[in-house]
């Protein structure tokens, strides 16, 4: 026998649980594509790069000695002389932050709701901007998306200090 007011083990999650197991998902996502792209990144350091970037411009039907590819193959020089340990520690540090908030998320906790708000709510000028300057329905969908998140993180904190 149930009581109406405890839910069965085959009821689902509430709606706003959902939500962030959802957004929750998708900064896991976020994370393990940083991750797969910094490892790749660090893959390719051993490699001659000036060779895989010349081979992948004329692929694309480009010619190596004209002035854009040029430049990119100049700066693909510079990389192989630069300390990269500083933009690895970024790269490891928003895997983790993206880790995090997920987990928090997840398990619904507030500070994984305030961690998402507050990273996401980093973003919004850039997106914004980016919209401004660059009008497309893409630009304007993930600058949506990311208020209708940080909105409804906001609402959730909110709904946790009034309750």
């Amino acid at each position: 026998m149930h009581r109406s007011d405890q839910p069965t083990p085959h009821d689902s999650a509430p709606p706003h649980r959902q939500a962030l197991r959802a957004i929750a998902a998708f900064e896991a996502l976020k994370g393990f594509a940083a991750l797969a792209a910094s490892l790749g990144f660090v893959g390719l350091l051993h490699h001659d790069l000036h060779h895989i970037v010349a081979s992948l411009i004329g692929h694309i039907g480009l010619m190596p000695g004209d002035r854009y590819p040029a430049l990119v193959l100049t700066d693909i020089d510079h990389l192989a002389n630069t300390n990269l340990v500083p933009l690895l520690l970024a790269a490891a540090a928003y895997v983790l932050v993206r880790f995090a908030e997920a987990y928090g998320l997840w398990k619904d906790r507030w500070w994984g709701e305030w961690l998402g708000a507050l990273s996401g709510a980093l973003y919004i000028p850039f997106e914004l901007w980016h919209f401004a300057h660059h009008p497309s329905l893409a630009s304007a969908a993930v600058a949506l998306a990311n208020m209708a998140v940080v909105g409804f993180l906001g609402q959730q904190l909110w709904r946790r200090r009034q309750g």
